[in-house]
């Protein structure tokens, strides 16, 4: 059985290990100079600037097909993805209330133009004995007036009878392009009130092969794009697949939602597979700039400074115009190719003692190309191959944050 003692004994030589370690860390450390860095290499790759945005697809012709009468519909001939022709008839309603108006229309029509007769028949004898001067010439004139009035009640059920026919005419409903239904809305048996405007009973596409994406871009990434960049998209339909589209148009109304201004950037897309359906939500990728083989360094890189430069920094010196002003983000990572950037180079970082010391920094000023959001291209100020810190390990100083992850969701880019 183990004594109190022993006890004692044992958590006691627990207790000077732990310091033994704790110490030799410490030690080494110092020894080392207290510093280990995470670094990242400069390497070659290919780097792809976007401009990102969603948008819906649409077909480039989309015509919306209505009523201008009222009625109730008696039958449809095209439903849901029907493919129809121009002046092929799709609906018709029921044309009896419009027969018997038409009807009556002729009728009308039919006892103006008796009425006409009469008139000319009485205006030719009141003529006859004007000349005879057997009759007043009140009532020449008045015989004129009256054939004139009835040349004109003629004419007025002319286009009474024209106008029934029409609207008879409108019973039946016929499509104006070629295409495809893709929206019926409209039951047999169901009133249509076309009183004040004209409801849509079809939606037709004219060729679902042919098809476009009105995306919403931010204002500040519309200034980078123009006509023919190409665009690769994506839809929730087909996780993976990636397709491809071309500007075709940047109009310049805006459109504000929320204070937050965007403008339609029109994108053409092949669609020969039928794959894509109107109103799917496209998430788009307009490509900007594209670079193959480029020296490239990562983001961290650029945004790490050494703990004894934070340390000598004296914010009471710092002049206003050191700070640049703070650049409103759109949704793609910006160049500023004119912003200096500075990257610190790690010499010796395998310990050679013939190289010279190791760990030892070499501030490094870059010139920056595109950035695709993970790493910047390196015009100048880099080799390939150089280790770049990206942060610092080992002792912190009393209140410094840990190092933060480079692909973190917490990064921030220049």
């Amino acid at each position: 059985m183990v004594t109190k003692s022993q006890w004692l004994r044992r958590i006691v030589v627990l207790l000077i290990l732990g310091a033994g370690i704790f110490g030799g860390v410490y030690f080494w450390q110092k020894k080392d100079g207290g510093k280990k860095y995470q670094t990242t290499t400069v390497t070659r790759r290919d780097l792809r600037q976007t401009v990102t945005a969603t948008g819906q697809l649409n077909p480039l012709v989309n015509v919306q097909v209505g009523c201008q009468i009222s009625g109730t519909l008696l039958k449809y001939f095209a439903d849901f993805n029907s493919p129809v022709k121009a002046g092929q008839i799709i609906a018709e309603l029921d044309p009896a209330l419009y027969k018997a108006s038409l009807a009556q229309a002729e009728g009308n029509l039919a006892n103006a133009r008796a009425q006409l007769k009469l008139a000319e028949l009485n205006a030719r004898r009141k003529s006859e004995l004007m000349e005879k001067k057997m009759v007043a010439q009140a009532d020449n004139d008045q015989a004129v007036a009256q054939l004139e009035q009835a040349q004109a009640a003629v004419k007025t059920n002319e286009a009474a009878r024209d106008k029934a026919a029409v609207d008879l005419g409108h019973c039946t409903i016929k499509s104006p392009i070629d295409g495809m239904v893709i929206s019926r809305n409209i039951d047999v048996g169901q009133t249509v009130a076309a009183s004040l405007n004209a409801p849509t009973l079809f939606v037709i596409a004219n060729d679902l092969t042919k098809m476009q994406i009105d995306s919403n871009v931010a204002e500040a990434d519309v200034g980078g794009i123009v006509e023919g960049q190409q665009v690769d998209f994506t839809v929730d339909a087909y996780p993976g697949q990636i397709f491809k589209g071309e500007v075709a148009q940047v109009r310049n109304a805006a459109t504000t939602v929320q204070n937050v201004v965007t403008y339609d950037c029109v994108i053409k897309v092949a669609n020969d597979e039928l794959k894509l359906k109107p109103g799917m939500t496209a998430s788009v990728s307009i490509i900007l700039n594209e670079r193959k083989g480029v020296l490239a360094v990562a983001n961290a890189a650029l945004r790490f400074t050494p703990t004894e430069e934070l340390e000598n920094i004296n914010p009471a010196e710092m002049k206003p115009e050191a700070t640049p002003p703070p650049q409103k983000r759109g949704r793609h990572i910006r160049n500023n190719q004119d912003v200096p950037k500075a990257a610190y180079r790690l010499l010796n970082p395998d310990g050679d003692r013939e190289k010279g010391e190791a760990g030892t920094l070499d501030r490094v000023e870059i010139k920056a190309g595109i950035n695709d959001g993970i790493f910047t291209e390196v015009v100048s100020g880099l080799n390939e191959g150089d280790h770049v810190v990206t942060a610092e390990l080992g002792l912190q100083a009393a209140g410094a944050a840990p190092a933060a992850n480079p692909f973190g969701g917490g990064m921030r880019f220049r």
